[in-house]
């Protein structure tokens, strides 16, 4: 009926958030200590991880919106949502809590577990390793 709306009320405040974020890291200065051949790998802005997790949401929103307009349960004119004009706002408001939670829950712990995996790669890019110098260029 309307579980859409829960993942898309948060894709509306991580897209808030994001921006914020994105313009304190403008903000930030580049420190020159810190720009050694030690760390000759950029780490991915947190601004571009939350965009990665906008993107999931917006997408399952837009798809999950798009499948309740094809089954009829949105309608293009007010209170657009047929659960209203049916008296079954009560299983609406289930659905929402139930559902639309766990689906914005879903997403969101995904997103996290994709941070992590990055957050492990980007550590272990900064360890250089012989290994790595071979593979690279053959010169160890």
């Amino acid at each position: 009926m309307a579980c859409f709306t829960v993942p898309a009320a948060e894709a509306i405040i991580t897209t808030i958030a994001g921006r914020i974020i994105k313009s304190k890291e403008k903000h930030q200065t580049i420190d020159a200590s810190k720009n050694t051949a030690d760390t000759a790998v950029p780490k991915i802005p947190f601004s571009t991880k939350i965009g990665w997790l906008n993107k999931m949401l917006w997408g399952g929103s837009a798809l999950l919106a798009f499948e309740h307009v094809w089954h009829g349960e949105v309608v293009p004119f007010f209170p657009f949502l047929t659960a209203v004009q049916n008296g079954e706002a009560m299983e609406m408001l289930h659905e929402m809590a139930t559902a639309g939670v766990s689906m914005a829950l879903i997403v969101t712990a995904v997103w996290g577990i994709m941070v992590g995996v990055v957050s492990i790669f980007e550590k272990h890019a900064d360890k250089p390793s012989a290994a790595a110098g071979t593979l690279a260029g053959g010169i160890a």
